[in-house]
């Protein structure tokens, strides 16, 4: 029964065509690029978010990092 269901299911590029359809007919065709330009924005602040956190937790290791050292040395 499962497979007759799963044949009924779009697979690859149809997929994808279906999806642009239905953005087309929910948002209409002058939205679209708008919302492609902003999903970039936030893809380019997510990118630089992740970039600045991991510059901060390498500069919090080294600074464990160098406390450990510190504080076998005082011993």
């Amino acid at each position: 029964m499962f497979e007759t269901i799963t044949n009924f299911i779009p697979q690859g590029g149809e997929i994808v065509i279906i999806v642009i359809v239905i953005g087309v007919l929910i948002f209409g065709a002058k939205k679209i690029p708008e919302l492609a330009k902003t999903f970039g924005k936030a893809k380019g602040e997510f990118e630089k978010g992740k970039i600045e956190g991991d510059k901060e937790l390498k500069e919090f290791k080294g600074e464990m990092g160098s406390s450990k050292d510190k504080d076998t040395k005082s011993d």
